[in-house]
């Protein structure tokens, strides 16, 4: 049992990354599902794959994106931004800009999860889960 299962979401897919996995595989839950198809959207996964045969739970199978020519991994940074202890909400106006624009953030708002662009162009904000970039 994991206090935060977002950061235990991105802790996973980051030591995968930093160890060159091709594949990680998380425990599912419907905003971990949300979080992997805009990671898949976004161009940061190169597939993704929902499994409900294990436990009641399910699993979610994640095939990692690296550079073609250098091996690098295309994630470079996942930042987790609203804590349990310590929430942080963004307004419309006010989403962040990743990177001056390169990255992205992924936000929960009443509408459903996404990235923070797509919040600002629907004009609703809400809780900044993390960065990606």
């Amino acid at each position: 049992m994991t206090t935060d299962p977002i950061a235990d979401y991105l802790t996973r897919v980051r030591n995968a990354v930093k160890a060159g996995h091709r594949v990680v595989e998380v425990p599912a839950s419907n905003l971990k599902k949300e979080i992997t198809k805009i990671l898949f959207d976004q161009g940061f996964v190169l597939s993704y794959k929902f499994e409900d045969d294990n436990g009641p739970q399910g699993t979610i199978k994640i095939a990692l994106k690296y550079d073609k020519l250098t091996k690098d991994p295309v994630i470079k940074r996942l930042q987790r931004i609203s804590t349990p202890g310590l929430r942080k909400y963004a307004g419309a106006s006010e989403m962040p800009r990743i990177l001056n624009g390169l990255g992205i953030a992924i936000v929960s708002t009443s509408a459903g999860v996404m990235t923070g662009k797509q919040a600002a162009n629907q004009n609703v904000g809400g809780e900044v889960l993390c960065y990606v970039y």
